[in-house]
């Protein structure tokens, strides 16, 4: 795509709009108005969270400025609530847009990541998760969000 191309069109059929219109269950850690925070089923390390927009936004490239603002101040709790949580040495917070960049689910989100010294990351690739683990994960931050 060049940069005078228009961006594709965001195709409603991805899983995360099917998550929001709660056509496929999660593992929810947070929910407002315009956000919804719930946990990765394939974790690249405990408590590996996804905050995503209830807008129609395909990447990071094609949110309203406004509502980007509102993201990323849950993407910022949300990260603080699982550092505390799994008392993380510290975090990763990523974000990919367009299959060049990595993105591979095209609505626009963010992975937050609990991080512990010498601990790597693992592949994303990889087997999903117990749902009762991931459960207890956001039952685990969503505390942490409440104080």
């Amino acid at each position: 795509m060049s940069a005078l191309a228009s961006p594709p069109a965001y195709d409603d059929g991805n899983i995360f709009a099917k998550i929001l219109r709660g056509e496929i269950p999660c593992a929810k850690v947070f929910e407002d108005e315009r956000t919804l925070a719930f946990m990765d089923v394939m974790p690249q390390g405990e408590g590996h969270t996804l905050v995503i927009p209830k807008a129609r936004a395909r990447t990071l490239l094609d949110i309203a400025p406004d509502a980007l603002a509102g993201l990323i101040v849950q993407v910022q709790r949300v990260a603080t609530a699982a550092k505390a949580a799994f008392s993380a040495d510290g975090l990763t917070v990523f974000q990919f847009s367009e299959a060049a960049g990595g993105q591979t689910v095209f609505h626009l989100h963010f992975h937050v990541v609990p991080r512990f010294d010498g601990v790597p990351l693992r592949p994303h690739e990889g087997g999903m998760a117990d749902a009762a683990v991931l459960k207890d994960h956001a039952a685990r931050i969503a505390a942490a969000l409440r104080g």
